[in-house]
């Protein structure tokens, strides 16, 4: 018997790659959202093929956020989904820690595909207070993307 998946029902497309324009939207959006907080963030921006567009480290962010918002953006955009799906399936264990022996996905919250018309066109990733307060920081930047 031959199983057929209809992928086109679950699988969302790439796009053509974010503008420069647009990185510095959500850059900014991003950046002011963390600044109103008081929230020293790195902040990540990749186009629709893990390309860097943009990386911003406020004044007192953590070293080490360098690194992680880079590949909260990139694993984003790799496997079109966010960041928080990979941490919450490594919260319930089991199998799901399976997910730990990848190289190449960033199991945290603070990262985003950035999507325009149902199609990813890039990432964002945040990396410098707890996870949830990054994802915040994100979506801000995201939001901006929708906007324009």
């Amino acid at each position: 018997m031959e199983v057929t998946i209809d992928r086109a029902s679950f699988v969302v497309e790439y796009g053509s790659p974010l503008s420069l324009a647009d990185a510095k939207a959500v850059m900014q959006a991003a950046e002011e959202f963390a600044r109103e907080r008081g929230w020293p963030m790195v902040i990540a921006v990749v186009d629709s093929a893990c390309h860097l567009q943009l990386l911003q480290r406020m004044d007192q962010a953590q070293l080490g956020s360098i690194g992680v918002s880079r590949q909260k953006a990139e694993t984003a955009v790799a496997f079109r989904r966010p960041t928080a799906v990979f941490q919450d399936a490594l919260g319930q264990g089991g199998s799901h820690l399976r997910l730990l022996a990848m190289d190449n996905l960033m199991p945290l919250e603070g990262g985003l595909p950035l999507l325009r018309n149902g199609a990813v066109i890039g990432g964002i990733g945040v990396s410098g207070m707890q996870s949830d307060q990054d994802a915040q920081v994100a979506m801000a930047g995201a939001a901006a993307l929708r906007d324009r």
